[in-house]
């Protein structure tokens, strides 16, 4: 695996943001693991910040992509975010849609499912506007330091989102989250992942110093990557207190 490790240089020249985005969040009104995925991630994401959930003022995304979805429920839950991601072309695609400038993406089918769920069908609009305020910058990340944005250094965070990031930044299990996945395309190009299993995720947050509150696993597949039997784990955990 790690012979195959994509690392940050080919990132930075070959990871196509508009390709991947075309491939993995189209959200098609017809049935397709993308748009499964995509759901599900939702779901969690709203049991996660939804009533009754986490929350607090700031929130830091490590590893964005390109994307928004996954701060659309902690928006209504935080109100100082900061996403972030290693590559120029992914923050220059999030800066265009925050400015709302011509070409970016159309979140619009996400947004509408994310209201759904918050009983709030029609307020989609309104769910943009409010993420594009509470989205108070966007930087440069390498999840492979100690300090990921550096050289920017925050105050400590009440929370810390990565979604479909550290698989793809780490080169090995040790240095770790996607379940038996060695590698996904975007375009024509193949990037790398750590293939894990559920348990392997799980002792990895644990032995990393986090009580685990929730997990769940979705075993829908993307219809791009090479493992028959992958699925996800979304996990909430909390920094262990004492010794």
């Amino acid at each position: 695996m790690e012979g195959s490790f994509t690392g940050g240089d080919v990132y930075q020249k070959h990871f196509l943001s508009r390709d991947y985005l075309a491939t993995y969040y189209s959200f098609e009104d017809g049935p397709s693991p993308e748009t499964e995925m995509i759901k599900f991630n939702l779901e969690c994401l709203h049991k996660t910040f939804g009533p009754g959930g986490l929350w607090g003022d700031t929130l830091i995304d490590i590893g964005s992509g390109p994307t928004i979805y996954q701060v659309l429920a902690a928006c209504e839950a935080f109100v100082d975010i900061t996403l972030s991601d290693f590559t120029d072309r992914n923050r220059e695609e999030l800066e265009k849609w925050l400015r709302k400038e011509p070409g970016a993406h159309d979140w619009t089918s996400v947004l509408k499912f994310a209201c759904e769920l918050e009983g709030n069908s029609g307020g989609w609009q309104e769910k943009a506007e409010k993420l594009r305020a509470r989205v108070k910058r966007v930087l440069k990340c390498d999840a492979n330091l100690s300090n990921p944005l550096a050289p920017v250094v925050l105050p400590p965070a009440d929370c810390v989102l990565t979604l479909l990031a550290m698989e793809c930044a780490c080169c090995s299990l040790d240095a770790y989250v996607t379940l038996n996945i060695s590698s996904y395309m975007v375009g024509k190009f193949k990037f790398s992942c750590v293939s894990m299993k559920k348990e392997e995720v799980e002792q990895a947050v644990l032995d990393a110093g986090f009580d685990i509150q929730r997990l769940l696993h979705s075993p829908h597949n993307y219809s791009t990557t090479n493992a028959p039997n992958n699925g996800m784990c979304f996990i909430v955990a909390r920094k262990r207190s004492g010794p």
